[in-house]
């Protein structure tokens, strides 16, 4: 257990370390915060509930069933549970019935689907839009020219409430190569907002080995597993 708590201080230092870093002063941007996602998937509940007490409120998983049975048997209630993995069709209404964020939207059918399937009773469903910002054969995702057709279809859709762009870059391990995806996806959203009228907030990129290149390009939530929880069980 004091591993998991003495990572989850160690990360939250090199959040506030690459923040200082970065251009990103208190004083011109105090609303904007990074916001540590803990990527909890194929990890035990008791795993969260260590980082819950010391704290951390928002989780991220990427399997549908695994995800429902952890929310089930879970104590507390005001957990925020993430989306964040591939999205089945099949699998949008349990999506839309028990998470508060989706960051892995990546088509519009997706989204329609969602939207329908929202239960009346709860808050707009927060989601990001997931850019294949490197345009990887391999990758899902929008690219970042058909985004813009995309959107013009989304942003009529009732129970959504579209909060920015996710994105999972081409690994590099050179800090300012890191950082140029960070870079396209912000000015991405930035010409988003502009040609939309929107105020989308939220860049969720950013993981383990390449946070802090994220951070110093805009980063309002980053996602990080194994650096928390330790390898994942199979």
């Amino acid at each position: 257990m004091s591993n998991s708590l003495n990572q989850l201080d160690h990360i939250n230092y090199r959040i506030e370390q690459a923040l200082e870093k970065s251009y990103r002063s208190a004083a011109v941007q105090a609303d904007k915060k990074v916001l540590l996602l803990a990527v909890s998937k194929r990890h035990p509940l008791e795993k969260i509930l260590v980082l819950y007490e010391q704290g951390q409120r928002d989780f991220g998983e990427s399997y549908v069933q695994e995800a429902l049975q952890k929310i089930q048997q879970c104590p507390y209630k005001d957990i925020i549970w993430h989306f964040i993995g591939p999205i089945q069709s099949n699998k949008t209404r349990d999506i839309a019935e028990h998470f508060q964020w989706v960051h892995s939207v990546d088509r519009l059918k997706i989204a329609q689907r969602l939207s329908a399937q929202r239960p009346e009773n709860l808050p707009d469903l927060n989601i990001c839009l997931q850019i294949n910002i490197s345009e990887e054969p391999q990758k899902s995702g929008f690219s970042p020219t058909e985004v813009f057709n995309a959107l013009e279809n989304i942003i009529n859709l009732p129970h959504l409430k579209i909060r920015g762009l996710m994105a999972i870059p081409r690994p590099e391990s050179e800090f300012e190569l890191q950082r140029i995806p960070f870079r396209r996806l912000n000015e991405l959203m930035h010409k988003l907002n502009e040609q939309f009228k929107l105020n989308m907030d939220t860049l969720s990129m950013g993981m383990s080995g390449d946070l802090e290149a994220a951070i110093a390009e805009g980063a309002t939530i980053v996602r990080i597993g194994t650096a928390l929880f330790g390898p994942r069980e199979t």
